[in-house]
C-alpha cells in the first residue's frame, strides 16, 4: 500500500507565498510522474503542475511564472512553491503520484488534500 500526505496549506493574503509538500511512503519501488491538482467549490479538479522522474515539468497557464513544482526523489517528495498568490488560487490542493510497487503493480495514488485560502 502507498500513502501520500500533503502539508503546507493555509490562509495567506493576496500576493503572498506558500509552499506545499507531499510525501509518499509505503511499498514503493519507484515513482514516475508526480503532480499537483486543485479543486475549488463547485468546480472540477484541474491539473496545476506536473513533473516527471527526470525533472521535466508542465504547468497550467493560470499559474505559469508564479508556481514552481519540484521533487526530491531520495525523499519521495514533491513540492509546489506558490508565489504571487491570487484569490482565484483558493482551492483544495491534491498531489498525485504514479507509483510502481515492489510487487510490480503500477497505480495512481492521491493524497487527502490541503486547503489553500487566499484573501483579497
Amino acid at each position: 500500500q502507498v500513502q501520500l500526505v500533503e502539508s503546507g496549506g493555509g490562509l495567506v493574503q493576496a500576493g503572498g507565498s506558500l509552499r506545499l509538500s507531499c510525501a509518499a511512503s509505503g511499498s514503493i519501488f519507484s515513482i514516475n510522474d508526480m503532480a499537483w491538482y486543485r479543486q475549488a467549490p463547485g468546480k472540477q479538479r484541474e491539473l496545476v503542475a506536473a513533473i516527471t522522474s527526470g525533472g521535466s515539468t508542465n504547468y497550467a497557464d493560470s499559474v505559469k511564472g508564479r508556481f514552481t513544482i519540484s521533487r526530491d526523489n531520495a525523499k519521495n517528495t514533491v513540492y509546489l512553491q506558490m508565489n504571487s498568490l491570487k484569490p482565484e488560487d483558493t482551492a483544495g490542493y491534491y498531489c498525485k503520484a504514479r507509483v510502481k510497487s515492489w510487487s510490480d503493480y503500477v497505480g495512481d495514488y492521491w493524497g487527502q488534500g490541503t486547503q489553500v485560502t487566499v484573501s483579497s
